[in-house]
């Protein structure tokens, strides 16, 4: 049976003339049907999210029909959307929070990590219907992430200067407590108790502030890739979305065959390889 998948994307929000990030996130999405089309932290990027498809063929046309229908919305303010991880004029002053309860306990909490949370990525999930699995596949595929990290790689500008980095977005995400690699549990109990412990903890505030490079989805049964940027093309979007089902798949093979564990445990390996 084809393993089912689905991706979700972020955009900038810029003003055409000036190439500058506009907050104008409720304009654009205005008529645009949920859940397809969201809001994000900040009011300068909006998300969308394909259905659920087995082909890659059908998952790039759902990607790109969803790009075309953003590209218009915003068209029709004098504005464009921007697929890549940052953009080269991003300023915390020229965005604002999107109005919501969580969101203000996050900027409340967070300050400027919130503030300059002027980044966007590529999350892409992978059919695991079992949830222990899912869990033990998280750990399994983790040492190949990176390598689709930087098939995605679109953010080498941050504040108008050249950071000298491919993807600047990395290093801006792991400010958050949660990202980063995962590390390894037993099942899914076991990583459920720590994310709950995180929350008691006060240094979340909810299991959708697990920011790991790769997680189990809180509320489908899926497993979720996180550690890609944007991609300015949608084929680099369904070329990851392939090989991250491709590494699903062999690794629940493997541990169906009980072979030695892909991953050795050594998540300092895992961190220094976002580098």
């Amino acid at each position: 049976m084809t393993v089912r998948i689905g991706v979700e994307e972020e955009f900038h929000i810029v003003e055409v003339e000036t190439g500058r990030l506009a907050p104008r996130a409720d304009a654009v999405l205005k008529g645009l049907p949920e859940p397809t089309f969201t809001t994000e932290l900040q009011q300068a990027a909006v998300e969308t999210n394909s259905g659920v498809h087995e082909t890659l063929a059908d998952l790039y046309d759902d990607v790109t029909g969803a790009r075309r229908r953003l590209d218009a919305a915003a068209n029709a303010h004098g504005l464009a959307v921007v697929a890549a991880g940052t953009v080269p004029l991003a300023r915390a002053e020229d965005t604002r929070p999107t109005p919501g309860r969580r969101y203000r306990r996050m900027v409340d909490d967070y300050r400027l990590v919130a503030d300059e949370q002027l980044i966007c990525g590529t999350h892409v999930h992978v059919d695991v219907p079992d949830r222990d699995l899912a869990v033990r596949v998280m750990c399994e595929v983790s040492p190949w992430l990176h390598a689709l990290l930087a098939l995605s790689a679109s953010s080498p500008f941050w504040a108008n200067s050249d950071t000298g980095y491919a993807s600047w977005r990395t290093m801006v995400w792991q400010r958050w407590p949660t990202a980063g690699p995962p590390g390894c549990f037993a099942d899914a109990a076991e990583y459920d108790a720590v994310v709950q412990g995180l929350v008691r903890s006060g240094v979340i505030s909810d299991v959708g502030m697990i920011y790991y490079d790769i997680r189990p989805s809180a509320h489908q049964q899926t497993l979720e890739l996180r550690i890609c940027d944007a991609c300015p093309r949608a084929e680099t979007v369904v070329l990851i979305a392939g090989l991250f089902r491709a590494l699903v798949t062999d690794a629940r093979a493997r541990l169906a065959a009980a072979e030695p564990p892909a991953c050795p445990g050594r998540h300092e390996w895992l961190r220094a390889a976002a580098w």
